[in-house]
């Protein structure tokens, strides 16, 4: 059976879904992560709710079908069917990793009760986080066990590129594609990306279980 990991692994390599206009269902990769990842003209769905379930709502929606997963009211059938909620549609990327030391000093944060680890540590596993003057590098283990990083900027640091710097840095930190999730709106941390040798591949909604909702206090 394919996984949502085997179809993430060949995404990053440049391999993608047909582009056949079809939705894929797959088991959750685990309990946390359930939600929807958007392709060109293909959609996966993970969830453990019936597939049948997942069919019947898509067809009954009247919308473009290319767009249907990601469709307001598909999602809002799948969070009350779940029990789940959403914040956001994210657009997602993916950087191979790089050689060498980092393009900027970073020293590792050691104390796992930093804000950051424990917020990043909510919706991810084995995280590590890097501080550099100005601004915060973190990556973790979060959907399908893929290995995604965020970034924070300090206010007074930001509009001197200090975030692509870092994104560009998380690169040189692994040995296996770098995955990123980013608002579309967000067209600043976009382009740092994409500028950091990020390539989009889709979008995805994931859907949150109460307990990952919560903000940490």
């Amino acid at each position: 059976m394919t996984t949502l990991r085997d179809i993430l692994d060949a995404a990053a390599h440049g391999v993608f879904p047909p582009a056949d206009g079809r939705t894929t269902v797959v088991p959750q990769p685990s309990p946390r992560d359930a939600g929807v990842m958007s392709f060109t003209a293909h959609s996966v769905v993970f969830t453990d709710e019936d597939p049948a379930w997942v069919y019947d709502s898509l067809r009954g929606l009247d919308c473009d079908p290319l767009a249907a997963t990601l469709n307001p009211r598909f999602l809002t059938a799948l969070m009350e069917r779940t029990g789940r909620s959403a914040e956001t549609i994210d657009a997602v990327l993916v950087g191979s990793p790089l050689p060498g030391a980092p393009p900027l000093g970073l020293t590792e944060i050691e104390d796992a009760a930093h804000p950051r680890i424990r917020y990043a540590g909510r919706r991810r596993d084995e995280v590590r986080a890097w501080t550099a003057r100005g601004g915060v590098l973190v990556v973790g283990r979060g959907v399908a066990g893929r290995l995604e990083v965020s970034v924070e900027v300090d206010e007074d640091a930001r509009h001197r590129g200090l975030g692509r710097l870092l994104v560009a840095a998380a690169r040189h930190l692994v040995t296996e594609p770098l995955w990123a999730q980013v608002a579309p709106g967000n067209a600043r941390s976009v382009r740092a990306f994409q500028a950091a040798g990020y390539r989009a591949v889709g979008a995805e909604a994931l859907l949150l279980s109460a307990e990952d909702a919560r903000v940490p206090q």
